[in-house]
């Protein structure tokens, strides 16, 4: 399982991508047009809950501990978008395409670790 994470803006501006694009995003990214980013996928249910995402606020500080509180909501999870994610995953390269500006604290980075496990 060969599981790659990418920035939106770097894709958009002649990043590689491989295999399967998937937006891990529950909002689509700021500043984008529809018709410039074109994933294969874009499944909301496997973002952060909006209460999650909000508490987050990006804020490295808070980063191992939103790390936790999502693994916990994946575990729990009986998204079908989850179930679509882990199947596109098993199947092929994906890359989870994510909008946040911190490249290093951003739930794409801990969806990928939990997909990998």
């Amino acid at each position: 399982m060969a599981i790659h994470t990418a920035k939106v803006h770097d894709v958009l501006n002649g990043a590689r991508t491989y295999g399967t694009t998937v937006l891990v995003d529950r909002l689509w990214p700021r500043g984008v047009k529809k018709d410039d980013l074109k994933p294969e996928l874009w499944l909301k249910g496997v973002a952060p809950t909006p209460d999650l995402r909000k508490w987050f606020g990006h804020e490295p500080a808070k980063f191992e501990e939103f790390r936790k509180r999502y693994i916990a909501e994946l575990d729990a999870s009986e998204e079908k978008d989850l179930t679509l994610l882990l199947d596109a995953s098993s199947r092929t390269p994906v890359t989870l395409l994510y909008g946040a500006a911190d490249r290093d604290h951003n739930h794409a980075i801990v969806l990928a670790e939990w997909l990998e496990k």
